[in-house]
C-alpha cells in the first residue's frame, strides 16, 4: 500500500477543497514518523480505502512546543518538515494538512478545532490518535472530548495503543534520549530506518587532508546532533550511497573550541565544498578521546575506519 498514492500538501485550512470530506483523519505532531506513527497511518489508510474515503493526516508547524516554550533551546526535533512530508508521502495518505501555528492559534480550543475544521472543512468519518495525544488550549482534546464530540456530529473515535519495540513503548521521547546518549542502532530500531543529518559541506580545518584522511564538515539544518563520537555511517551524494565514519566533536587532540559534524567517505577525493550531503548513523564504534599524538590519532582512524567497514559490509 506505501508509496502508491501522490499525497496533497495542505498548508492553509481555507486550502482545503470538498474532494476531502468525509475524510477518516489523524492528528499529530509525527515528529519522527517513527513505527507508532506507521502503525498509526497503516490503520488509517486501510480503513479510509475499505470504506472508500480519504485519508489524511493533520499537523502544525511550527512545534507547537517551540512557540509556547521558547525558554526551551535547543529544541531536538528529529525531523524537518520537508523529511517529514516526505516520510508520509510513502504511507499511502491522500493528503497531509499542516496548520500554522503561532500564539494566537493556540488559544483555539479543542471544541473550535473539532467544529472548524474536522467538521465544517472535513465532515470527517474517522478520527484515529494515538493513546496519549491532546490538542487545543489547555490541552482539552483528549479521547473522552472526541467521543463526546463524534456522538454529537456523528463521527467514529478510534485510539490506537502504545506500540512497543520489545519491552521499549515507542515515542519520539524516548528516540530523541537514545541520539543523545549515542545509541543510534536502538534509534533506528524504533525510528524503523537509520537516524539521518543533513546540510551543506563547509570550510573546515582541513587537518582530516593533513592526517591524510580528508573530511568533510557538515552543517547540520537539525539541532539534533548524536552525542559526542565516531559513527560508522552511510553517505547520500546525488541520491548515491556512499560509506563513511563520522567524528562529532571538539577535537580534542587539537584543543578544537567548537562542536563539529566530520564525515570521512571511503575511497573518496573529490571537492565537495557548497555540496549538500545526507549521513544514515549506522553504529557507534566509540567516544571522542584525546589522544598524546596526532600519530597516535592517525592509528586510532586507522582502526575506526576497519570497524566501520566491516559493520557496513554487505551481511550474508
Amino acid at each position: 500500500m506505501e508509496g502508491r498514492f501522490r499525497m496533497e500538501v495542505i498548508h492553509n485550512i481555507q486550502e482545503i477543497t470538498a474532494s476531502l470530506r468525509g475524510a477518516f483523519v489523524t492528528i499529530g505532531n509525527f515528529d519522527g514518523v517513527h513505527l507508532g506513527h506507521r502503525f498509526i497511518f497503516r490503520r488509517l489508510v486501510e480503513e479510509a480505502r475499505r470504506q472508500g474515503r480519504p485519508a489524511v493526516a493533520i499537523s502544525f508547524d511550527p512545534h507547537p512546543k517551540r512557540v509556547l516554550h521558547p525558554e526551551r533551546r535547543p529544541f531536538y526535533l528529529i525531523t524537518t518538515l520537508a523529511e517529514k512530508t516526505a516520510l508520509l508521502a510513502e504511507t499511502g495518505l491522500d493528503a497531509f494538512v499542516v496548520i500554522p501555528f503561532d500564539l494566537e492559534y493556540a488559544r483555539t480550543t479543542a471544541e473550535e478545532f473539532v467544529r472548524e475544521v474536522l467538521w465544517e472543512k472535513l465532515r470527517i468519518g474517522r478520527i484515529i490518535i494515538g493513546h496519549d495525544y491532546t490538542f487545543g488550549r489547555d490541552r482539552q482534546g483528549n479521547e473522552a472530548f472526541l467521543t463526546a464530540a463524534g456522538c454529537r456530529l456523528g463521527f467514529a473515535v478510534e485510539v490506537i495503543a502504545a506500540h512497543c519495540a520489545g519491552d521499549t513503548v515507542i515515542s519520539s521521547t524516548r528516540i530523541r534520549e537514545a541520539l543523545l546518549a549515542g545509541d543510534v542502532g536502538f534509534a533506528a530500531a524504533l525510528l524503523g530506518r537509520p537516524y539521518n543529518l543533513a546540510g551543506p559541506v563547509i570550510p573546515g580545518h582541513r587537518r582530516g587532508v593533513n592526517l591524510g584522511f580528508p573530511t568533510a564538515n557538515i552543517e547540520p539544518e537539525k539541532e539534533l546532533v548524536p552525542a559526542r563520537g565516531v559513527y560508522a555511517v552511510r553517505v547520500i551524494r546525488g541520491g548515491k550511497s556512499l560509506d563513511g565514519i563520522v567524528n562529532i566533536g571538539f577535537n580534542p587532540t587539537f584543543a578544537g573550541q567548537r562542536q563539529t559534524v566530520e564525515v570521512h567517505i571511503f575511497d573518496f577525493q573529490q571537492e565537495i565544498y557548497g555540496e549538500f550531503l545526507e549521513i544514515l548513523f549506522v553504529e557507534r564504534i566509540r567516544d571522542e578521546v584525546r589522544f598524546e599524538s596526532p600519530a597516535k590519532l592517525i592509528e586510532q582512524i586507522g582502526q575506526d575506519i576497519a570497524r566501520a567497514r566491516e559493520i557496513l559490509s554487505p551481511k550474508q
